[in-house]
């Protein structure tokens, strides 16, 4: 029997929860075992709670530096690891300061920590995840599945993104609040301040919050938080300490009104003009503005005229030769990345790059109570990209609906539609994220397209998934089932295959050594397999793999692969091995390397060939060199080459060469020099080369060389002021009796085909 048992709870101000157990358990042991589990799941179901002071004034990072103080806030030290060793100590002291006033919320971070080691760049905003650093989370509606989350570098160099449980962090969330960092002789200190406006919140008197702190020391892959945080819960936002009701906090009026402006001057090559002149003189002077209404303080509504859809950014380089279906390139435009969170399904119903030049357009995403609400109607001017061409314009609409409930879970309605003079395409879906228990989810989704007036065939088609995934500290298991119909169509998603019914499981384990260079190490396992309609298979995979992960961000991988593909009615055997080696070690140097060799399709062969099997070769490598502060390059190289199979040894390096399907190079050289916080140079070079061969697959030969300047003033989100310069040079020349491009049949640069300067401006207004 149990004679007596206790738990006793401990609460310093500014301080985590402890539990302290005593006493003894006398008589039956599972019966005492059983009751301690079920005490220690209530405990833990409790998150502390802290309540922070109302400032007199601003706190200042002065208030710290010679050490603590009163005015700074409430003092928390209880930071615990969550990586690489769970629940002990940080190695290297910390404490953070919170506060608040009728505008802020304010934290001050004391971070100790050798000098030498530390690990901070003058950078641009949102590069900063090499270096050390310190965050704040804020999930201001308690409900346990969203979170704002801030960082700074030991310089006071920004980042911010928000995560939603069960979706990929929203890195290009972007909005204005204040840090400043500073070196001192033991370590570093970071301030910050963040402004009510730039937060969503319920309308109410007194605010109650999540709240957490962080610290990462990159070269111990070490990552610390206030309060304890668990990787051995699936969940990280459940997780966030309960911040006592803020009282009597100004929101405003909460306008914002950015106004655009740009100019761009250029000569570019039509080839879309039978008659236009190799080269053709365009100048073109654009405005417009974005403006933002926040409504009962938790809903935003954005209205957009003539929005402001540049994209500063270029895309990263990827391999699309020989590519059976459509590559995926991220979106990278602000208008579309905030809030993007509201509209994401586990199938990709809404994939923004389809609206391609609007016209006009409002969105209008929120949160009340249990519901989360999102819409976005836009005319769509564009038809690049789209899987409709040749429309003159068409109007996307997008709706979202969820409702919270339980811990974690959701259930979810989402309607897109797009319609042209030539027809149209809605998509209805509904969806669900169950949260079994800390450890285990279960999500799914069912979707009916309807298409009129667009394609022969199906005009109506289905979409299924349901997937059970286990996140833990050791073990990770996801299966997965996808069932799309032959009709299923989402002119505004991204869903490059139909017609199958594919199953995947994967799974992986980790070993984690204490107090070793080695931070986790083990096995991992995926098999994949997918049929058609009529019941044949249309894919199978088996990969086995093996991984290590070692300090200062540093890992080693290789795995090999057994499987088949059907393509055009032939069954391809195929099999693959590869290496991958990534590592931050030094301060100064980064590299990510990557080599597969195996057997890959030639999806494309050349007039009179069947696709047949090649010998494939990909490898990728990328150093990273900061050899000063302020200067960062970035070398990247894809390589991908497809070889004809049963070559003999015997023969010459020449024939080998003729034997070649194709090589494909890709090479992007781009340098960052931060001059200070505002002020940035960014240089890229960039050369791709398609070298087929025209007897074995239907690729064109070309080579291009671009180079890309760039100098940006970046004040704070939305006001910003770049100037631009971009030239491109390729392998061929202008033809005069046809009006055409012909590729030259050598690799050399024959030709400017663009040649643009552009400038932009924009100013945010909050009113």
């Amino acid at each position: 029997m149990i004679e007596y048992l206790c738990l006793r709870r401990k609460c310093e101000k500014g301080e985590s929860v402890r539990y302290e157990w005593f006493w003894v358990v006398r008589g039956s042991p599972l019966l005492g075992v059983l009751l301690l589990c079920l005490l220690l799941q209530i405990a833990a179901a409790e998150p502390p709670r802290i309540q922070i002071p109302r400032a007199s004034k601003a706190p200042a990072l002065e208030d710290v530096l010679g050490g603590a103080s009163a005015s700074a806030g409430a003092m928390i030290t209880d930071f615990r690891q969550y990586n690489p060793h769970d629940g002990e100590p940080t190695s290297r002291e910390t404490r953070a300061y919170l506060s608040y006033d009728s505008d802020n919320l304010y934290a001050l971070f004391v971070c100790k920590d050798e000098p030498d080691n530390i690990r901070a760049r003058i950078s641009k905003r949102e590069d900063i995840f090499n270096d050390d650093m310190v965050t704040l989370y804020v999930d201001t509606f308690h409900d346990r599945q969203r979170m704002y989350t801030f960082s700074s570098n030991p310089l006071g160099i920004q980042a911010d993104l928000i995560f939603t449980e069960g979706q990929r962090p929203n890195l290009a969330f972007d909005t204005l609040w204040y840090s400043k960092g500073q070196l001192t002789a033991d370590g570093y200190v970071v301030w910050m301040a963040i402004p009510f406006k730039s937060l969503r919140f319920p309308r109410s008197a007194g605010q109650s919050w999540g709240i957490a702190l962080g610290r990462g020391i990159i070269r111990n892959n070490e990552f610390s938080y206030w309060p304890y945080i668990t990787p051995r819960v699936r969940s990280f936002v459940s997780q966030l300490a309960t911040l006592e009701p803020l009282d009597q906090v100004s929101r405003g009026h909460n306008v914002q009104v950015m106004p655009y402006l740009t100019f761009t001057h250029a000569r570019i090559h039509d080839d879309t003009d039978q008659g236009a002149k190799p080269l053709e003189m365009r100048s073109e002077l654009r405005g417009g503005f974005d403006a933002k209404l926040i409504w009962r303080d938790s809903v935003s509504i954005d209205i957009a005229v003539s929005p402001d859809f540049s994209q500063v950014e270029s895309d990263e380089p990827q391999v699309t030769i020989n590519q059976r279906f459509e590559v995926f390139f991220p979106e990278k435009r602000p208008f579309f990345l905030e809030n993007a969170g509201f509209f994401l399904t586990p199938e990709n119903l809404f994939f923004s790059r389809r609206v391609m030049q609007p016209s006009v357009g409002i969105r209008m995403t929120g949160k009340a109570g249990v519901w989360n609400v999102g819409g976005l109607m836009m005319n769509d001017r564009g038809t690049g990209e789209s899987p409709v061409g040749g429309d003159s314009h068409a109007w996307v609409g997008v709706a979202r609906v969820q409702r919270e409930f339980g811990k974690q879970s959701s259930i979810g309605f989402l309607g897109t539609g797009r319609a042209t003079n030539q027809g149209a395409n809605e998509v209805l879906s509904f969806d669900a994220r169950l949260n079994l228990n800390p450890n285990w989810t279960l999500t799914g989704q069912l979707a009916k397209s309807w298409a009129r007036g667009l394609v022969l065939g199906k005009p109506v088609g289905t979409d299924s998934f349901v997937e059970l995934s286990h996140n833990g500290r050791h073990f990770n298991y996801v299966s997965q089932y996808v069932d799309r119909s032959p009709g299923f169509r989402s002119d505004v998603g991204f869903i490059p295959r139909v017609d199958i019914r594919q199953t995947v499981h994967s799974f992986d384990y980790r070993v984690r050594p204490k107090h070793s260079l080695v931070a986790s190490f083990g096995p991992s396992f995926s098999a994949l397999s997918n049929w058609d309609r009529e019941g044949r298979v249309q894919d199978w995979q088996a990969v086995v793999g093996f991984g290590i992960d070692l300090v200062r961000k540093t890992a080693l991988s290789g795995n090999h692969a057994e499987s088949f593909e059907r393509f055009q009615d032939h069954g391809f055997r195929k099999e693959s091995s590869g290496l991958t080696l990534s590592s931050d070690w030094f301060k100064s140097v980064g590299i990510a390397t990557s080599y597969n060799h195996g057997a890959a399709i030639n999806f494309f062969p050349a007039a009179g060939l069947q696709p047949f099997l090649g010998t494939s070769d990909t490898a990728s490598a990328r150093v990273t060199l900061r050899p000063r502060p302020g200067l960062q390059i970035d070398n990247t190289y894809l390589y991908s080459r497809l070889g004809a199979q049963g070559l003999s040894s015997s023969q010459t390096p020449a024939e080998r060469i003729k034997a070649s399907v194709f090589n494909n190079h890709l090479l992007r050289s781009k340098l960052n020099y931060q001059f200070t916080r505002r002020l940035a140079l960014r240089a890229i070079l960039d050369y791709s080369a398609v070298l087929p061969n025209a007897a074995l697959v239907n690729l064109d030969r070309s080579k291009k060389l671009t180079t890309d300047f760039l100098v940006t003033y970046f004040v704070h989100p939305g006001t910003a002021l770049y100037v631009g310069y971009t030239d491109k040079h390729e392998n061929v020349f202008f033809n005069a009796t046809t009006s055409t491009l012909v590729n030259l049949p050598t690799p050399s640069f024959r030709m400017t085909t663009a040649r643009q300067v552009f400038f932009k401006v924009s100013y945010l207004f909050r009113l």
